[in-house]
């Protein structure tokens, strides 16, 4: 048999999964064309495309759930180690120890745990090792003895849907089960917000619990909507071995108890019902959203740790904390897994964003009264300027509340005016204005329901009564939530698509949570990306690139400009304020403040920006043009270079959609240079100096050489609506085969007729082909 003839899929079929089988892995622990992320999701105005999904040829598994090899498979054409640097891409991702590279003639083997003498050797097909051998190496690199297997191996909880953890969710359930089953006592978990942290947690304590490792477990959060989702979403199956804690009652009959910690602590000793049970009752307690507290030691969480400190303590959180005075990587340790938001944008799980950045001008050029002002209640305004850190804090401008509502509604009305809406502001004082001045920017629909606009705050019981609808995909009010703390985490808002920041934020943790407010995707819904409004400039002094990835763009509106983001120049990058903005005071409820609430006082819109990012995550710092000439010269060091590529292309959009994944920003180039130019026309004038010529331009040049008069009546006069169609929606539209089911083709008849007077589908297509080549035709 000559291999070189064959395919991929055949080489695979016929050479690399018998000579598997032969080695004793059987179809259970042999998993093929495994896609194991969705793919980016690329914003392109308001249109949304994903980016390939990362798909794996073999992950071979000893047991479910743990994989331990991957093979990646390349035609006989390619060298045995062809596949190789891809697989150990995928491997390093996928936490796999070991990693094969094979053409079919023997497979190119590297073992990533160091414990072999080579680290890469040729094997032969039939040398591939047995599941029982690379599951004793493993055993060995992670330093597991026989007597705590079994806890390694206990299965995970299924329902029988199908579901599975996400490969992330897997390697830190995994990582975690055995350093507990290794000894360790102290666990942390980094995990970005919306990336199913409670999910996670619960498969970890399921495999514990049922392999008897851990019978009694506490699990704490701070939030009672984070205890009540807990307990009816993701930790069900534990059915009546759970119970909640509550009305400071102990009831020591259960194994799975899940709490407030305000709920077993207090400042009296009578209140600290956890001293109820004794010591060494749980043998593991698990603290959600941990940075809020329990590594500060003077915490209400770090008694209740020190309490139980005979039991192992695992700590969930999306932001570790790291200050002088609370670390949770000093009393955790390093963390056994990190998976970030930038990773959780890049795998296609989590949703990128846009940043509207809004300055206003009192905020930038501060207001000073007039000797001896009073304000609106009668109190004289102490004589200093006031500039953004005083906003809603130490001043109120009634002007500018209603600005910054304005603005939201200027937003939401060029989108949908239906869309989830959360407004963090400085305080309960301001959450109410802010309300207050929404609802009147929005009266038609606050007048149909008076929930479109509410005030969810930790003082207001009807408030918090609707944070479950708010939640809600399925409820449509309210829409708009007005907060200042509550809402900032343990909210999962899947359909959240505008977050407005008018809230003075210090802490690099708090502005993570929020963001967390809006990367959930649900494509039911159409949430695929959401966008940050920002009146404080938190957007600049708290990017952490590493971590939460970069905005898709950032855009700052001039005075009398919408507050949409446009696609078109960007200027270079500002520096951020090199002084931050004081920290905000108090819990929400603080004790009462003088606040001077000033009204009549005018307030605007100042300055202008948008910037653009790259694929890289960097910021484009240079013109649109420039940075444009030198991606498309990375690739094409010529313009005959670019040719050939566009020529030889089956399909045009094929060649488009490689300069947008490369950073091409062609919706935005349009907008500057000209939106009835095509890409072909904008690439070649704007990297290659050539004269553009519009679309129309090219589809009546095609017409003027009587190039149709080859075909009979019928098909001239489709070829001659496909040429409208190019003129006036570009080439993607006429090489995607339903086409022939809209106007105007649809009147030619059906597609099957359509393409019948070109002598079938291949003459169609052919006709198409030369059609292009026409269209395409340069100097």
């Amino acid at each position: 048999m000559d291999k070189r003839g064959l395919s991929e899929s055949d080489i695979c079929a016929k050479f690399i999964t018998p000579h598997l089988k032969a080695a004793g892995w059987d179809e259970s622990q042999i998993r093929r064309e495994v896609f194991f992320t969705r793919g980016r999701i690329i914003v392109r105005g308001k249109l949304v495309t994903r980016g390939k999904a990362k798909r794996a040829d073999y992950i071979l598994y000893h047991k479910p759930n743990h994989p331990i090899a991957i093979i990646e498979a390349k035609d006989n054409s390619h060298s045995l180690g062809a596949g190789m640097q891809q697989a150990l891409d995928y491997a390093a991702a996928l936490d796999v120890p070991f990693v094969f590279s094979s053409n079919g003639d023997g497979f190119l083997f590297h073992d990533r745990t160091g414990l072999s003498d080579l680290t890469e050797q040729e094997l032969a097909l039939h040398e591939f090792p047995t599941p029982a051998d690379l599951q004793n190496r493993y055993l060995r690199w992670k330093g597991i003895d026989p007597s705590i297997e079994p806890v390694v191996h206990q299965p995970y909880y299924t329902d029988g849907s199908g579901k599975e953890p996400r490969y992330y969710q897997r390697i830190a359930i995994n990582r975690t089960v055995e350093a507990i089953a290794r000894g360790q006592d102290r666990i942390l978990l980094v995990m970005a917000t919306g990336t199913g942290k409670t999910y996670t947690a619960f498969q970890i304590i399921w495999r514990l619990w049922k392999a008897r490792l851990k019978k009694r477990i506490l699990f704490l959060a701070d939030r009672n909507i984070l205890v009540d989702q807990t307990k009816t979403n993701d930790f069900k199956p534990f059915g009546q071995a759970m119970t909640k804690i509550r009305n400071r009652q102990v009831d020591t009959s259960y194994e799975i108890y899940l709490s407030l910690y305000q709920a077993v602590t207090g400042t009296e000793e009578e209140k600290n019902i956890y001293k109820q049970f004794s010591p060494d009752f749980f043998d593991l307690v698990v603290i959600d959203e941990c940075h809020r507290g329990s590594a500060a030691e003077d915490s209400a969480w770090r008694e209740i740790l020190d309490y139980f400190s005979s039991a192992t303590h695992i700590g969930l959180t999306a932001t570790p904390k790291e200050t002088k005075e609370v670390s949770n990587i000093t009393y955790f340790g390093d963390p056994v897994y990190t998976y970030s938001l930038r990773q959780g944008i890049d795998d296609g799980f989590l949703a990128p964003y846009k940043v509207i950045r809004i300055d206003l001008d009192k905020d930038l050029l501060g207001w000073r009264p007039s000797k001896g002002e009073l304000d609106k209640y009668g109190f004289e305004i102490e004589d200093r300027i006031y500039n953004q850190k005083d906003m809603d804090r130490r001043l109120v401008l009634e002007k500018r509340t209603e600005l910054v509502a304005k603005k939201i509604t200027e937003f939401l009305k060029a989108g949908s005016r239906f869309d989830k809406t959360i407004v963090f502001c400085e305080d309960i004082d301001h959450a109410e204005r802010m309300r207050r001045e929404l609802v009147n920017a929005n009266k038609d629909l606050a007048a149909e329901n008076s929930k479109y606009v509410m005030k969810i705050t930790g003082d207001d019981a009807l408030g918090k009564m609707e944070l479950d609808n708010f939640i809600d995909p399925e409820s449509r009010y309210p829409v708009i939530a007005t907060t200042s703390k509550l809402m900032n985490t343990g909210v999962d808002a899947q359909t959240c698509k505008l977050i407005v920041l008018d809230q003075t934020i210090q802490s690099m943790t708090v502005f993570k949570q929020i963001i967390g407010r809006g990367t959930r995707i649900n494509e039911d819904y159409g949430k695929f990306y959401f966008t940050i409004m920002d009146f404080k400039k938190a957007t600049e002094l708290f990017a952490d690139p590493d971590f939460d990835g970069d905005p898709v763009v950032i855009y700052e509106p001039g005075p009398h400009d919408p507050p949409i983001p446009p696609e078109e120049t960007e200027e270079p990058e500002t520096p951020p304020e090199t002084e931050p903005p004081e920290p905000p005071e108090g819990p929400e409820d603080p004790e009462p403040r003088r606040k001077y609430v000033v009204g009549g006082v005018e307030v605007s819109v100042v300055a202008e920006r948008i910037q653009y990012y790259g694929p890289d995550g960097r910021l484009i710092t240079e013109s649109l043009k420039d940075y444009t000439r030198k991606t498309v010269r990375k690739e094409f060091q010529s313009l005959d270079g670019f040719l050939r590529r566009w020529k030889s292309a089956e399909k045009k959009g094929a060649v488009i959609a490689e300069l947008q994944e490369q950073g091409v920003l062609l919706d935005a180039l349009a907008e500057e240079v000209g939106k009835d130019f095509g890409p072909f026309d904008l690439i070649c004038h704007i990297a290659f100096d050539q004269p553009p010529l519009t679309r129309r331009e090219r589809a009546e040049n095609v017409r003027k050489r009587n190039y149709f008069t080859r075909y009979g009546e019928q098909a001239r006069a489709v070829l001659d609506a496909l040429l409208d169609k190019y003129a006036d929606e570009g080439v993607e539209s006429i090489e995607d085969m339903k086409v022939l089911r809209v106007q105007p083709l649809d009147r030619f008849g059906t597609p099957v007729e359509i393409l019948e007077s070109f002598g079938g589908r291949a003459g169609f297509e052919q006709a198409l082909r030369e059609l292009e080549d026409q269209l395409f035709q340069t100097a």
